[in-house]
């Protein structure tokens, strides 16, 4: 049979075949000129196919590159007429000799695109469904409609690239940290409920009913255990799950590369952790960052960049002008508990339908507006509040941020946590509209510092701003038994380009000074008993000056990546509800397995009351 072959003959040419002992010689990105006249055997899937007339090109795919392959019909005319049947994402192996292609039909953008393979014989080892979304970097289907069919979405060349990509991160973070003589152990995923902060997902006890197990949101108290046991230093790639609200950066489930060291202080973690990730960039991107990272205080951080993770790879810095409005004529202003601006050279551009849409974005940190001043090019200030100013204001003002024609100056007044975030996260906004930031560009920065406890309104007591677990500041015990919103933790989280990557701490070591933590958080002694009984048992063994970080490894590689979401790092995802689109998780359970963990459902009605 010769020439074009119809659909009714496809059939016969689509027979699956298995490997028949064929061993794939090269991945399809490894063929150059020098394997011209090489013997090849190459396996994939169907990326694209071109019928030329008498020749069948197709691209053959696999996770590490393309491969053009070539079915000629003077070549060997039976496997050319099979080729016709050959389909997008079919699967094939291939027998066949290297090949420079034809002048002109280079490809300049692939290791493999100055030769091509001449194809003698081939096997079809699967057919393949006409796929719902095109297995391309550029692809316009919805996420949800991905993440359905995640297994497909993953033959993204973009996509298989990030999990080769982290697949080198955490194989450079082993072995880093074995070379500085830590020991990989796993711990526990069942474990106690000791709920603080983010809830647990909890894990109903067949044999023992009526308990249950939670999920570790970290590793926290067994790698202190560790550092009892004398293991001295720990390391874990591990699972943590956190029953929390999702956002872009979030999971209920996520990675830590997580780390404890007996006998250390802030500044042998900070270098061991910087040497983590200098490695990590190098390995992954042949990037090298510049050591020792840069430093800045929890309070300088939130002065200048209203977040405690600033992004400084961009200045627009805020400034505080409280004092200036205080007592004046514009009430919102004069009754504020901290009133900052944001000075954007060249932002008097911003239309009112930009400046509406950043005023509905700022509410969502729970600010009542976003007030602003334009300077027109004649230097007259152009804003519904000027009118309220004074001319003493207008001057201070004016001395203070340096307005010049062409600036907008924006405003955020209230309560001090709520302005600082508001305006701190509209800088972002501005960096990005403005396109300020150069994304080429890796900024890390140590923040330290931070308070040791922040007062939860709602509860009425004191609650750990990292864990109960923190140090604090050896000049600050007596600050943290009389004055405890005022007390200094012994922190440091490590920020990249705006997003907190890494945290960590010393350790409290003594069950005297744990004591007067859980004091401070309002904590009594049955209760510390009942919830971390086995921690304070511990510390009476003699426990050693410990300390450790977290890495959110997930975080890392999405800004290794340059990727907007971490779900494009995660395998597997779960959607912002928390849903998994590709197997329907989480979903009901029998009414027998629940009666086996001695659960019964609430009625719907009753759960509505």
């Amino acid at each position: 049979m010769s020439g074009h072959i119809e659909e009714r003959d496809y059939d016969e040419y689509r027979v699956i075949e298995d490997l028949g002992g064929w061993r794939r010689s090269h991945h399809n990105n490894e063929l150059t000129s020098a394997n011209i006249g090489d013997q090849v055997t190459l396996m994939g899937w169907v990326q694209f196919r071109r019928d030329h007339g008498g020749l069948i090109f197709i691209d053959l795919r696999d996770r590490e590159g393309l491969t053009q392959v070539v079915f000629s019909p003077e070549h060997n005319q039976d496997v050319h007429e099979r080729a016709h049947a050959l389909r997008t994402e079919y699967v094939l192996a291939i027998k066949g000799t290297v090949g420079p292609r034809p002048e002109g039909m280079t490809n300049a953008n692939l290791v493999t695109g100055e030769i091509e393979v001449l194809v003698d014989e081939y096997k079809l080892l699967n057919t393949s469904e006409t796929p719902p979304f095109p297995i391309e970097d550029r692809v316009e289907a919805g996420e949800n409609l991905r993440l359905k069919y995640r297994f497909l979405d993953l033959r993204r060349p973009a996509l298989a690239k990030n999990f080769i990509l982290r697949n080198k991160a955490a194989q450079s973070a082993r072995r880093y940290l074995d070379g500085l003589g830590f020991l990989e152990v796993e711990t526990p995923v069942l474990t106690k409920s000791t709920p603080e902060g983010a809830r647990d997902f909890l894990v109903p006890s067949r044999v023992n009913q009526g308990q249950f197990y939670a999920l570790p949101q970290s590793p926290q108290l067994f790698k202190q255990m560790l550092m009892v046991s004398g293991l001295d230093k720990y390391f874990q790639i591990v699972k943590c799950f956190r029953d929390e609200d999702l956002r872009a950066d979030r999971q209920p489930e996520f990675t830590q590369i997580d780390i404890e060291m007996s006998f250390a202080d802030e500044a042998l973690i900070q270098d061991m952790a910087e040497g983590l990730v200098t490695n990590m960039f190098r390995d992954t991107l042949g990037h090298e960052l510049p050591t020792p990272f840069p430093r800045m205080t929890y309070a300088e951080a939130i002065r200048d960049y209203g977040v405690d993770k600033p992004d400084v790879r961009f200045d627009l810095k805020l400034v505080e002008v409280t004092d200036i409005f205080q007592g004046g004529g514009f009430k919102v202003f004069a009754a504020a508990e901290l009133v900052k601006v944001m000075k954007v050279p060249g932002g008097a551009e911003l239309s009112r339908k930009e400046i509406d849409e950043f005023t509905k974005y700022v509410e969502i940190y729970g600010s009542k507006g976003l007030a602003w001043i334009k300077v027109k090019e004649d230097g007259e200030w152009q804003s519904p509040i000027v009118k309220f100013f004074s001319d003493d204001e207008k001057a201070k003002l004016q001395e203070r941020v340096q307005l010049e024609p062409g600036d907008i100056l924006f405003f955020q007044a209230g309560q001090a946590d709520i302005a600082n975030t508001a305006l701190g996260n509209l800088r972002v906004k501005m960096g990005e509209r403005f396109e300020l930031i150069d994304e080429s560009v890796f900024a890390p920065l140590w923040v330290t510092d931070f308070p040791l406890l922040e007062y939860d309104a709602d509860e009425k007591r004191y609650v750990a701003r990292h864990h109960p677990f923190t140090s604090a500041q050896p000049d600050q015990m007596k600050t943290l038994a009389s004055d405890p919103g005022n007390a200094l933790a012994r922190a440091y989280d490590l920020v990249l380009n705006g997003y907190e990557v890494g945290g960590g701490s010393i350790r409290i070591h003594t069950p005297e000074q744990q004591q007067i933590m859980f004091k401070a958080l309002g904590i009594d002694e049955a209760e510390a008993r009942e919830k971390f009984g086995f921690l304070m048992d511990a510390l009476k063994f003699g426990a050693p000056p410990h300390g450790g970080i977290a890495f959110g490894l997930d975080r890392l590689i999405m800004i290794l990546c340059g990727a907007k979401s971490i779900r494009d790092v995660i395998a597997f995802p779960k959607t912002q509800k928390a849903t998994c689109m590709m197997t329907e998780a989480p979903s009901e359970v029998a009414n027998t397995q629940l009666r086996e963990v001695g659960i019964r459902l609430r009625e719907k009605v009753q759960e509505k009351e």
